[in-house]
């Protein structure tokens, strides 16, 4: 049984046998896994999730394009941040620096779905008929065309990139941003060298539970990484190399510690 199938099920029996804590204050950071529920609305569903007798609420239903991606039906989602004093949104409890991950493993009890409630009305535009071409779901202006990368600014010595990822996943629809970066500084650059170090993220959940991704998911992502960047044409040495973040984890920002770092050398 791969290693976050345990903790799932060590998490289930160990909320099973305790008692419902005080809700947390603003400011507290909470992390939890829990199945999430979605919620229509009169304008665009939002999505929920349950801890501890409290609700939380996650996000929106958006497209790709979303800093925030929604969770999905059939899958218990990682909910990591930080406690607000915000109103409520969709009758929850509001959190910023929000990071989500729909765990790999299927469940069917997160199945909820609940029809709307005129109470609850999201202040943000609905998603337009037909495909959405890559915009947000609340786009202010539907007929705006995408804003141009940022100029890449001249780079002097080594240059790091961070590249982060969902709980034991690898490349996704939301890298390839940080990929084309990394391109265009090493076309400016023409650095002589790339180290890319993979690691295997933990995260500490609120209840004391440890979260861990699967063995070797680091040596995965920087193999992956050097592969894709060599692939568009990045043609220099390389040093691939992983590492366990697991005795790091604390429960903040734990979500950086799933990723992947490239160093460009001159």
């Amino acid at each position: 049984m791969k290693p976050f199938a345990k903790t799932l099920i060590s998490l289930s029996l160990a909320g099973a046998a305790g008692t419902l804590m005080a809700a947390p204050a603003p400011g507290e950071r909470i992390s939890f896994v829990s199945c999430p529920v979605v919620r229509d609305t009169t304008t665009v569903p939002c999505w929920l999730s349950n801890y501890e007798g409290e609700s939380y609420y996650l996000t929106i239903q958006s497209d790709v394009s979303a800093s925030v991606q929604p969770p999905l039906l059939g899958h218990q989602v990682l909910v990591e941040g930080i406690v607000t004093d915000d109103p409520a949104i969709c009758g929850g409890i509001v959190l910023e620096d929000v990071h989500l991950t729909a765990m790999p493993e299927l469940d069917a009890n997160c199945n909820t779905m609940l029809p709307v409630d005129e109470r609850y009305v999201i202040d943000f535009h609905p998603r337009p008929p037909g495909p959405s071409a890559g915009r947000l779901a609340f786009a202010a202006n539907p007929g705006t065309p995408a804003a141009a990368p940022p100029p890449v600014p001249e780079p002097v010595g080594p240059q790091e990139f961070d590249i982060y990822y969902d709980f034991d996943k690898g490349v996704s629809f939301r890298h390839p941003r940080y990929l084309s970066e990394i391109l265009r500084t090493a076309e400016k650059l023409q650095p002589s060298r790339m180290v890319v170090t993979g690691v295997r993220g933990a995260h500490l959940l609120s209840n004391g539970t440890l979260l861990e991704e699967s063995e070797n998911t680091g040596r995965r992502r920087a193999e992956e990484v050097a592969g894709l960047l060599q692939d568009a044409g990045l043609d220099v040495d390389s040093d691939v190399s992983w590492i366990d973040a697991r005795d790091d984890a604390d429960g903040i920002d734990d979500w950086q510690s799933r990723r992947v770092t490239v160093t460009l050398i001159p």
